[in-house]
């Protein structure tokens, strides 16, 4: 009985330590725009409007007022996309669980991998990012009377993604590549395939938990 409830207890913090992890770096990156700015301006993305007008002094300056409206634009809409989608994602996560949500969530993270940058990359990573979200705030249930300060954790882990674009700018200033830091991002969705079947339930993490709740590779069951 020892030994079983020792197991649950290593199997309750594995969960919570990389769901902490996973939240911190990929949760709410797109949030980190300004710093991905830098770095889409230096590569050229949507550099066509820029143009050259004449200064006040007859000097020819770069406009390229029309290529910032183009990355706010973007931006505004993934804003709007954010709360857009609250609804038909908690309807989805309510309806068929977290095994459903995940792998629904992990699918658009290689589409918004595998699209040039837009908006359908942004639109993408942004539904990826609230589904992921929905599923790793019910880890705070395995956690009894800490419920509160586990998913409290979660949502300044949320907030604090955004500082995954400022590392991949100092990156890109060092030589690695925009689609390098992407492809690696891709990669690791092999972790959040791990993650949904062995440290994640297939529906739902009950509250109250119920005496050695199993759940992971451990249940028996799709239902």
């Amino acid at each position: 009985m020892q030994v079983l409830e020792n197991k649950l207890s290593v199997r309750r913090c594995l969960t919570f330590v990389t769901g902490l992890v996973e939240c911190l770096c990929f949760a709410g990156v797109v949030f980190g725009w300004a710093s991905l700015v830098f770095v889409l301006k230096e590569d050229g993305y949507f550099s066509s409007l820029c143009f050259n007008t004449t200064g006040v002094n007859g000097t020819q300056i770069l406009d390229c007022s029309a290529q910032d409206e183009q990355f706010s634009l973007i931006f505004t809409i993934t804003s709007f996309i954010n709360n857009f989608f609250a609804l038909p994602n908690g309807f989805l996560f309510d309806h068929f669980g977290t095994t459903v949500a995940r792998l629904l969530a992990i699918s658009t993270l290689q589409n918004a991998v595998s699209v040039s940058f837009g908006f359908k990359f942004y639109m993408y990573k942004t539904f990826n990012m609230i589904l992921i979200c929905f599923c790793l705030l019910k880890i705070g249930n395995l956690f009894d009377s800490r419920r509160s300060t586990i998913i409290n954790l979660y949502n300044g882990a949320f907030d604090s993604s955004s500082a995954l674009f400022l590392i991949i700018k100092l990156l890109h200033e060092s030589g690695v590549s925009l689609r390098t830091s992407f492809l690696f991002l891709s990669a690791c969705s092999v972790v959040h395939i791990l993650r949904t079947f062995f440290l994640l339930p297939r529906t739902f993490i009950p509250h109250p938990l119920p005496d050695r709740y199993a759940y992971g590779c451990e249940q028996t069951s799709w239902v």
